[in-house]
């Protein structure tokens, strides 16, 4: 009689699954090694138990299989890769597209153009932003509007200036410094105070008077002005006399 089937499945006996995976792991060990002699192959088996104990074979060599292993899975993952980057770089350029389209036709409408096909709410939503973009121009104009105007009452004010600032020196050239030499009727009403014995104002005061500042100073006599008229009518009046004699004789 043959040998019935066993049912593959989670063996629960601890000590017939321990049997079970020492008998099988030599025979998928000696099968491997088998493989690699009689097919010229390389093969590479590693099994962990369950009490995580190591068990493996290679025909030439763990690590390089492992390597050329790996080698393997990096080039067949490539094409994988470039195939996905490609797709999504045409799903972007799809995305661009129907966002292109979307606005230029909000650009019609805003233009007034194609608006078939809209409703009753997109109307007054198209209306709305066009009234704030009208807002907003001519918030724009009216503020280059007072830009402009203040650059014209900069240029104005700068003009202004330069107006005031030259008829102050023509101004400073009317009037002499303080210690420029007195005029010649002032040394003259100089020279009679002195002789009838009146103190002469210095020239300082003769400059300020010149120039029409006032002076609170307390002078002791007449001013020189009535005290030069005075004078003059005495001569006028000795002059006179001394005609008048001259004709009686």
């Amino acid at each position: 009689m043959g040998r019935g089937k066993i049912e593959i499945k989670r063996i629960e006996n601890a000590n017939s699954r321990q049997v079970t995976f020492s008998k099988r792991r030599a025979g998928l060990l000696k099968k491997a090694q088998e493989l690699a002699i009689l097919c010229d192959a390389e093969v590479a088996v590693i099994i962990f138990s369950n009490t995580g104990k190591l068990f493996e074979f290679s025909s030439s060599g763990m690590k390089h299989t492992l390597s050329r292993y790996n080698r393997c899975i990096e080039s067949s993952e490539t094409p994988i890769d470039g195939h996905k980057a490609e797709k999504q770089e045409h799903e972007e350029v799809d995305n661009l597209r129907d966002e292109i389209t979307t606005l230029q036709m909000k650009q019609l409408q805003l233009l007034g153009k194609d608006l078939t096909g809209l409703g009753f709410k997109e109307l007054q939503n198209l209306e709305q932003q066009l009234n704030e973009g009208l807002l907003l121009v001519k918030e724009k104009k009216l503020l280059m509007e007072q830009l402009e105007q203040s650059r014209v009452q900069e240029q104005r004010a700068m003009l202004e200036n330069e107006t005031l600032r030259r008829q102050v020196s023509e101004l400073r050239c009317l009037f002499p410094p303080v210690d420029c030499p007195l005029p010649a009727y002032l040394e003259y009403c100089s020279l009679e105070k002195k002789k009838a014995g009146i103190r002469v104002p210095d020239v300082a005061c003769n400059s300020e008077i010149e120039r029409g500042d006032s002076d609170t100073t307390l002078h002791l006599g007449l001013p020189s002005h009535v005290y030069c008229k005075r004078k003059e009518a005495e001569r006028d009046t000795h002059s006179n006399d001394s005609g008048s004699q001259m004709g009686l004789l």
